[in-house]
């Protein structure tokens, strides 16, 4: 059965004289436009194949042919230009 505004507010002050945090709800990424996001994410993962490729410089002539040179260079090979498109707004505000 749901709580009466009374109840509720009772509740309410009964958390606040305890000294219980008052909880705000987080702030979502989905709260922001889905192209924005998208944009955000591929620059991410620009600024980290950035890292692994400056990793992968610095890789010592010991480790040029392990597993790690590797799977870095697989990482530094991605394509991140595929992902660079322009995506609809939706629902009727292209």
């Amino acid at each position: 059965m749901a709580l009466s505004n009374a109840e509720r507010q009772r509740r309410y002050r009964a958390r606040r004289a305890v000294g219980e945090p008052v909880r705000t709800p987080p702030v979502r990424p989905k709260d922001r436009p889905r192209p924005k996001r998208w944009s955000a994410a591929v620059a991410e993962l620009r600024a980290l194949q950035a890292e692994y490729e400056a990793w992968r410089n610095q890789l010592p002539e010991s480790l040029a042919d392990s597993r790690t040179a590797e799977l870095l260079e697989g990482v530094c090979g991605v394509d991140l230009d595929a992902l660079n498109v322009q995506l609809p707004r939706g629902f009727g505000r292209d």
